[in-house]
């Protein structure tokens, strides 16, 4: 098993011609990328050498840091009425963005926004955000996710960028901003008695018509 641990020191031709030797010797080799590797996985071009070989291969899901911060956050990414939309970005460093998907444009839809690869920018990108979702908007920095040394900064972007910098986190963290992140916000309305769906009819409707569907409420 070859792990990011290791295989960041390589190249891409060598780690091919890792593939290409296990490959001839008959030996299945696990490529194992850390997150999930279709999110910020640099594996198009491995998987394009293991197709010009002809050398068969599996690509296995994984649970991405956006989601394993959730988890740690318990918190719902999308809520009913305030955030329906979940963007993931990073900012500009040596991989530069498209201009259309700058933060400062992204920033415009409100959505729950979880940046990849950007705690050392945190304070720029508090004050960008700010000025679309307000100072106040919660926002969490998570380091680490799911490790024995996992940490959480929880604030607003009024606050978070100080919290994390005092704390040391300039590395290896999620940064996730959004509304959705909120105490007190609307519930979605799939477990309310009231609301029908296929698979139940709500209180409020009569009892000798046929229900109204609004759709499952599920995906």
């Amino acid at each position: 098993m070859l792990s990011d641990m290791i295989l960041l020191h390589w190249t891409c031709k060598k780690i091919s011609q890792l593939f290409i030797d296990a490959s001839d010797r008959g030996i299945d080799v696990v490529r194992l990328h850390s997150g999930d590797p279709a999110i910020y996985g640099a594996i198009g071009e491995q998987m394009d050498e293991l197709d010009r070989h002809g050398i068969d291969y599996e690509v296995i899901p994984g649970i991405s840091s956006f989601q394993a911060s959730a988890a740690a956050l318990r918190t719902e990414l999308t809520a009913p009425e305030i955030a329906q939309t979940i963007i993931l970005t990073r900012t500009s460093g040596r991989t530069p963005l498209p201009e259309t998907q700058e933060l400062e444009i992204l920033a415009r839809t409100r959505a729950t926004l979880c940046i990849f690869l950007s705690a050392h920018k945190i304070g720029e990108i508090s004050d960008t955000l700010a000025k679309h979702y307000g100072e106040h908007c919660p926002a969490a920095v998570i380091y680490r996710v799911s490790w024995p040394d996992q940490q959480i900064i929880r604030g607003t972007l009024a606050d978070i960028g100080e919290k994390a910098s005092m704390a040391g986190i300039k590395k290896t963290a999620m940064v996730i901003v959004g509304h959705a992140l909120a105490k007190g916000i609307p519930y979605s309305k799939l477990y309310s008695p009231e609301f029908s769906h296929e698979y139940r009819i709500g209180n409020n409707e009569s009892r000798g018509r046929h229900p109204v569907l609004r759709g499952s409420g599920l995906g």
